[in-house]
């Protein structure tokens, strides 16, 4: 759950701009020193090789659409980038097949339901609800253009990349581990088939979309892909055009609604950005026109999302003004996370 505590911060509101450079470094700072102690929640174990994570890692970095990045904590610590990774091939597919295609094929409703659930897709006829959970982002993956699932993969690859600003690599232990465990995300993909709607083999499919959960980042690759979205989908570090500004409205959107799981509406009310987290600990939340924030620390809640991760976001988003639903054009005072 997401908590606010009687405490008062100046804050700024999204009509207006981010302050200076100067400002978004020192609360960058400020946020990762508040919360680094924080003990809440537990490391995820269902996947062996996540078990292993270090709880006390905890890495906070902002990147604003102007190329400036401010990084605090273990920013530069590599994890796999796991459930985040369902934002950036979502965007990739949206610019291949465009929004109609899409939308009718995957969905774009919150299932109100945990995100590897195979009740969503009984109820709603084999119909994916979102991208966001497990059985709409295997459906979007088995999207991905390509000939071969190594083509396919590829394509991934490279396209994460791009958004990263960096080549990405792909962390073989928790494949490996993840593969192993990933029998529901088998049934999932079998379902789907069954009701016509993967064009691929399942397995297959599954294996690609394993591959691009293990992808390594760190939390200020998150927040420079974040900050593609923000800024139209031009790459602010590289200047390359990654996607369209038609696609990052569609990603962002979908990622106000679903980014967060069933805590989605939460996170919305509280915070007011849209986000999305990963098992391993990351989040990338997204302030269209201004910038992207990048958490990691392993202390997942009881919804699979990084505590200290949320708490800081939740900080820099009433310190930094990022909250979309915020008109006030005056500096003002009130509780944070």
């Amino acid at each position: 759950m997401i908590t606010s505590e009687s405490q008062t911060v100046d804050q700024q509101v999204s009509t207006g701009h981010l302050p200076g450079e100067a400002e978004v470094a020192s609360l960058t700072t400020t946020a990762y020193e508040r919360y680094r102690q924080l003990d809440d929640g537990r490391v995820a174990d269902y996947i062996p090789a996540l078990a292993k994570a270090d709880p006390a890692l905890f890495g906070l970095s902002v990147s604003e659409v102007n190329g400036a990045t401010h990084d605090a904590g273990d920013s530069d610590y590599s994890f796999s980038i796991q459930s985040v990774s369902k934002a950036f091939v979502y965007a990739l597919v949206c610019e291949a097949y465009g929004h109609a295609v899409v939308k009718e094929r995957v969905g774009v409703d919150n299932t109100g339901l945990p995100f590897n659930s195979v009740m969503a897709l009984e109820l709603n006829g084999g119909h994916p609800m979102n991208p966001m959970v497990n059985a709409g982002a295997i459906a979007t993956t088995a999207m991905m253009p390509g000939a071969t699932p190594a083509e396919q993969w590829e394509l991934i690859r490279t396209g994460l990349s791009t958004f990263a600003g960096r080549q990405l690599t792909m962390d073989g232990e928790v494949y490996a581990s993840e593969m192993k465990t990933n029998s529901r995300n088998k049934g999932i993909a079998r379902l789907l088939e069954s009701y016509g709607r993967l064009d691929h083999d399942p397995l297959d499919m599954v294996d690609i979309y394993t591959r691009q959960c293990a992808m390594l980042v760190t939390s200020h690759d998150l927040s420079v892909m974040g900050a593609t979205l923000a800024d139209g989908g031009m790459n602010p570090v590289t200047g390359e055009q990654v996607v369209s500004a038609e696609v990052c409205r569609d990603t962002l959107s979908v990622l106000a609604a679903s980014g967060m799981y069933e805590r989605s509406g939460e996170w919305l009310f509280e915070i007011g950005i849209p986000a999305k987290s990963g098992v391993a600990g990351g989040i990338v939340a997204i302030a269209p026109g201004k910038g992207s924030i990048g958490a990691f620390s392993p202390r997942l809640n009881s919804a699979g999302n990084s505590v200290r991760g949320q708490r800081a976001i939740a900080y820099l988003s009433r310190a930094l003004g990022l909250n979309l639903f915020a008109s006030d054009s005056k500096r003002q005072t009130g509780k944070v996370a």
